[in-house]
């Protein structure tokens, strides 16, 4: 006989037992808060510097505490002991020095010292942070062990870092992200963490934009940008799938100019998508040269909702400011679901940490 909590950690039921809180540092539009959000977890601080993404913030969620401005200005002693949770994506900046482990000062002038300063000083019970893949050889390894060192002078331990593939956790996009969880030390031996289990399933273009499991309905219209008439030309000739090496050869040699003597695939260029497979990792802009994001049927970039779409925003988050930096802001999101499966790992955590186990939801479908 199975006890509720047994049968819960089986079945993927997971639900907080408690209230958990939680600070998120360079929130930009706010996919990660709306994946925790989903998860159960009350965001009680946002920190953003970028003004059109905190008015992103604002017009979807006039309730939360969101602070505009650089995150250095920021005092987070008023949260000690106060959150669960700290999270946030800081941008990953070179301050290794081969040879040397750093320390918390070492790191000073860098966004991850910054993230280190309100993990010190609000004192969490767990902190994750978000990053590029590159950060697991930038600069032979030194800036991920200075890293550590860095976590560990602050009292935490730092688990191995897990890279995640969107593909796996509801997301009809090739996009990876470093997860790097931290545990303090006095709560270490209280509870594993579990990472999210990955879908069976998995989602493919026509899911994200056309009604279906995913989403109830066709994508919506929106703005987009648009192709210059002779690079439209161009993309004409492409079909659904494939990239410049489907193009004619001379159009091929004028596209691609010098690029077309060079070594390499370079599979991003004159890039269209195609209907029945996932999309290439969004970037912050549709329609870069190196990282070419073309409708499968249509030429032309993504429109901002079609964006939205394939990094699983819902079709009711607004974004503000100029069309490039709505793009932006879409394009550096965590995927709402990669967010929420994480915001079910981290309750799950401290689920096993409290003493009232109470659980009522149901996740998806694992391997």
């Amino acid at each position: 006989m199975y006890s509720v909590a047994q049968v819960a950690d089986m079945l993927g039921i997971i639900n907080p037992s408690q209230p958990y809180k939680s600070i998120e540092l360079f929130a930009g539009a706010g996919g990660l808060a709306i994946g925790l959000e989903r998860a159960g977890l009350d965001t009680v601080l946002l920190n953003e510097i970028d003004k059109h993404a905190c008015a992103t913030l604002r017009v979807n969620r006039p309730q939360w505490n969101i602070q505009e401005g650089d995150i250095s200005q920021l005092d987070f002693t008023p949260y000690y002991n106060q959150v669960d949770i700290v999270t946030g994506g800081f941008p990953c900046q070179a301050f290794s020095y081969a040879g040397k482990k750093m320390g918390f000062e070492d790191a000073r002038g860098t966004l991850f010292f910054e993230f280190a300063r309100a993990v010190k000083a609000s004192n969490p019970k767990i902190f994750m942070a978000e990053n590029v893949r590159g950060l697991l050889s930038h600069d032979n390894g030194r800036t991920l062990e200075n890293i550590r060192s860095v976590i560990e002078e602050l009292g935490y331990t730092l688990l191995t870092p897990h890279l995640m593939k969107a593909i796996f956790y509801r997301v009809p996009q090739k996009r990876e992200r470093l997860i790097l969880i931290g545990i303090r030390n006095d709560l270490v031996d209280s509870a594993t963490f579990n990472w999210p289990r990955p879908y069976q399933k998995m989602y493919t273009l026509k899911d994200a934009l056309k009604a279906g499991e995913l989403y109830k309905n066709d994508v919506p219209e929106s703005n987009g940008q648009k192709y210059p008439t002779k690079k439209a030309e161009v993309m004409k000739l492409v079909p659904q799938g494939g990239y410049w090496r489907d193009l004619p050869e001379a159009v091929q040699k004028t596209y691609m100019q010098k690029s077309f003597y060079l070594g390499g695939g370079k599979t991003g260029m004159a890039r269209r998508m195609h209907w029945d497979e996932p999309c290439l990792t969004l970037t912050c802009a549709p329609a870069q040269k190196q990282t070419e994001r073309c409708h499968p049927d249509e030429t032309r970039p993504f429109t901002v909702r079609e964006y939205a779409r394939i990094q699983t925003f819902p079709d009711d988050w607004q974004f503000k400011g100029p069309l490039t930096s709505q793009y932006k802001q879409i394009g550096n999101a965590v995927p709402i679901n990669m967010g929420y499966e994480l915001g079910l790992s981290l309750v799950d955590f401290l689920n096993h940490i409290s003493t009232k186990p109470n659980v009522v939801e149901v996740r998806g479908q694992v391997a």
